[in-house]
């Protein structure tokens, strides 16, 4: 068998995920792709493929499981290239170095060609379990299928206000709206993977960008279980520059509001300089100059370089799009065919979006410019 070829076991207990849909016709996937994003994660691959496997065995769809390493510092690839070497469904894409896991969960949906495609973390915080439930809720019409986290009371008070309000902030300033607890467990329909596609920008906030694109979306509650092993690579700093990026990325306020606050402080200035005005004519009183000058000064200089350090944030996001550099470099890829994959870099709409989206599992070639 050819180790593209997707794996379907017979002999097996099915989920019934065929109900009708709008037009009255049966909705089933005949093929299913779990993109898995690693980064030292060695400690993890075998467990989670012994809880993964058994809910892709209880669906109707043929399954591939895709694991994309992020430049791993232990040995996740060889953990993976073991499991690769055991079951056919299961590939690996080794990145060159570490490009950060919006990178990698591009890497992963590049490649996937099941009819939908599941996210899913290695660390066992989401419960593969729950894939049962989000296929039934893609089989009664919805698209985009987020696994909802119920609470976050396993995180610190500090996490937890940072979320509240990066939501909160992110709703005002942002053209799209996130889903509170929604992160990257998700199903997509091939569809919307598409339309992903199609987006041709490299500094991505994936989150955003399943809501920019729209379609039918539902949720599904689950409990994030504590991590198997090894400890969480998101340090608050890091999640900081995560959030100006996705602020950076969909919001535009940001550098219109500095229009406001330019008038607002002409205003204040003019005001204050006509009460000044009036107490010298009318009542004689000096105003000590060095005081409000500096005052003044340091005030206006905070508020410039604020707005500078705001618009150097956009200029260089447009610095790093203009270089056209390809998000990720694939260092080694095991399951697939040997042909050399290649990263779409320009705007061409790739063949998979004209073609219907209830295709039939498609080959690689699909991706391949």
């Amino acid at each position: 068998m050819n180790d593209n070829e997707f794996v379907f076991e017979q002999d097996i207990p099915l989920i019934d995920t065929t109900p009708a849909n709008q037009n009255g016709s049966a909705r089933s996937a005949a093929s299913l792709s779990v993109v898995v994003p690693a980064y030292n994660e060695a400690g993890n691959i075998r467990a989670f493929l012994d809880r993964l496997l058994p809910c892709l065995d209880r669906t109707r769809a043929a399954c591939e499981i895709i694991f994309v390493d992020d430049g791993s510092a232990d040995k996740t690839p060889v953990c993976v290239a073991e499991q690769c070497a055991l079951d056919a469904r299961i590939k690996l894409i080794r990145l060159s170095r570490n490009f950060g896991k919006e990178a990698a969960l591009n890497a992963g949906l590049s490649h996937a060609v099941g009819d939908l495609v599941i996210q899913i973390d290695v660390d066992l915080q989401h419960p593969p379990e729950t894939i049962d439930a989000m296929m039934k809720e893609w089989s009664l019409g919805a698209d985009i299928v987020y696994a909802k986290r119920n609470s976050r009371q396993d995180e610190s008070w500090m996490r937890r206000f940072l979320a509240r309000s990066f939501y909160r902030v992110f709703g005002l300033i942002c053209d799209v709206k996130l889903m509170e607890g929604a992160g990257d467990f998700i199903l997509l329909d091939r569809k919307v993977v598409d339309a992903l596609m199609q987006l041709p920008e490299r500094g991505r906030f994936t989150k955003g960008l399943y809501a920019w694109v729209g379609f039918r979306r539902k949720a599904v509650p689950f409990d994030v279980a504590p991590r198997a092993h090894g400890q969480s690579g998101w340090p608050l700093l890091k999640l900081a520059r995560f959030a100006m990026d996705a602020m950076t990325a969909f919001g535009s306020l940001p550098l219109k509001v500095w229009t406001y606050i330019g008038l607002l402080l002409a205003f204040a200035s003019t005001l204050y300089g006509a009460v000044i005005f009036v107490q010298k004519l009318a009542f004689g009183i000096d105003v000590p100059g060095y005081a409000s000058l500096m005052v003044a000064v340091c005030f206006l200089s905070g508020v410039q370089l604020l707005g500078l350090g705001i618009m150097g944030e956009y200029v260089s996001r447009i610095f790093a799009e203009v270089k056209q550099r390809p998000m990720f470099l694939v260092q080694e890829r095991i399951g697939f065919d040997q042909r050399p994959y290649m990263p779409q870099t320009s705007l061409q709409m790739p063949p998979s979006v004209v073609a219907p989206s209830k295709a039939p599992s498609r080959g690689l070639d699909t991706f391949v410019s």
